[in-house]
């Protein structure tokens, strides 16, 4: 575990999506990649997150509602949060979102670099959260830019957003917040400050 706070600048959204053939060709041999892994016992839903509650800088929480993870450790470890906020869904249509949301695996295991994912119920604002670790900061990048696409088709215009922080392990920043080093002054939606 590092005992250092990490020089930790986070890489955004700024560069938005991939083009649109570039993004779905990535989803699609993922899709592929993520039956292969599926089939195979790969993957795996443990229940030791869930029900936990991580609250972030901007003074919002979300409660895990599922955690996904593949056996690979990471070499080059980093965190990666994405954010959306549902189109047209409110009410009873979060719970029919996160019981769907299973069908969601196959886009996003069998990226190259997937190492873990918890997913968080909607926080105050109605926004997703999905904080990810990643084996690679240039794959998160890839996948999150991907993955854009996809979340455009259910998402409100402007809602989707993501952060990448490199050298740092997802659960290191979850015990420690402290180690990624965030601007107190300017509190982010992306930034772990905690569990209850």
């Amino acid at each position: 575990m590092h005992t250092d706070r990490l020089n930790s600048n986070p890489v955004g959204s700024r560069s938005g999506p991939l083009p649109p053939s570039v993004a779905w060709r990535a989803v699609a041999r993922c899709v592929v990649e993520s039956a292969r892994m599926l089939a195979t016992g790969t993957v795996r839903w443990p229940r030791g997150n869930v029900g936990r509650r991580l609250r972030f800088a901007d003074g919002t929480s979300g409660e895990v509602y599922r955690e996904t993870v593949v056996a690979a450790p990471p070499v080059e470890p980093c965190l990666l949060v994405v954010c959306f906020r549902l189109r047209l869904v409110r009410g009873r249509g979060h719970v029919l979102f996160r019981w769907e949301s299973w069908l969601n695996t196959p886009l996003f295991v069998g990226f190259p670099g997937f190492v873990s994912k918890l997913w968080l119920a909607d926080d105050e604002h109605g926004r997703y959260r999905g904080v990810y670790e990643w084996d690679g900061a240039d794959l998160a990048d890839h996948y999150a830019r991907s993955l854009w696409r996809v979340l455009a088709l259910v998402s409100e215009p402007g809602s989707i957003d993501f952060r990448i922080v490199p050298g740092v392990r997802r659960d290191e920043a979850l015990a420690d917040p402290g180690l990624l080093d965030a601007d107190p002054s300017a509190p982010e939606w992306w930034c772990p400050a905690g569990t209850s």
